[in-house]
């Protein structure tokens, strides 16, 4: 599959509540960009189609994130994750521009670490019908790619019921692919957590 008919998705509508006071999506990384925006600035280079899925009263540019950044602003984002899925998905489905589409990849705006060449493998791996997933040492990781015959199932999420569920739904459809790239794991839930990933990065 060409990589233009994969969008990618990052979602970057969640609370963060585990990691503090302060908005995970703007933590500063060592290089002096944010989290979200390292994250996106990943994505782009690897996806040519692409939106970020934030919260209604967002100021993008206060997230670090370009003017130019095609968003979709989510008033259902307090309802929990799968409700965020379920409302970005639905936008991505009604988006005329992307008609052709045939997959979405959903990443996490908190994965900046993820490799390239990762990316753009699975996005030849994805098709119509089929939930493409990577995993590292027999850990499954992001992004989890699925095809447009599964959005409706995505759309149908509520609450904080995440992606697992139409996984679990459809394990016919399900493809897993063993890769060598421990960025697939790397999340952030503590301030910690962003030192700890970047003295991983450089040893």
């Amino acid at each position: 599959m060409s990589s233009s008919h994969v969008v990618a998705l990052v979602m970057a509508a969640g609370n963060s509540r585990r990691f503090g006071e302060d908005d995970k999506r703007c933590a500063p990384l060592a290089d002096g960009r944010s989290l979200l925006t390292a994250s996106v600035t990943n994505a782009e280079q690897a996806f040519p189609l692409l939106r970020v899925a934030i919260r209604e009263e967002d100021e993008a540019t206060l997230l670090g994130l370009a003017d130019n950044t095609p968003l979709i602003r989510l008033g259902q984002a307090h309802l929990g994750l799968g409700a965020s899925l379920a409302e970005a998905v639905s936008a991505l489905s009604r988006d005329a521009r992307l008609n052709s589409v045939e997959a979405v990849a959903i990443l996490l705006g908190d994965m900046p670490w993820i490799q390239q060449g990762t990316l753009r493998a699975l996005q030849r791996l994805a098709t119509h019908d089929t939930i493409v997933r990577p995993c590292f040492k027999g850990q499954p990781g992001h992004p989890v790619i699925f095809g447009r015959a599964l959005w409706p199932a995505l759309q149908a999420l509520s609450g904080d019921d995440g992606a697992k569920g139409v996984i679990h739904r459809h394990t016919a459809q399900y493809r897993e692919y063993a890769l060598q790239d421990d960025g697939i794991l790397i999340d952030i839930d503590a301030p910690e957590d962003i030192v700890f990933a970047e003295n991983e990065r450089t040893q």
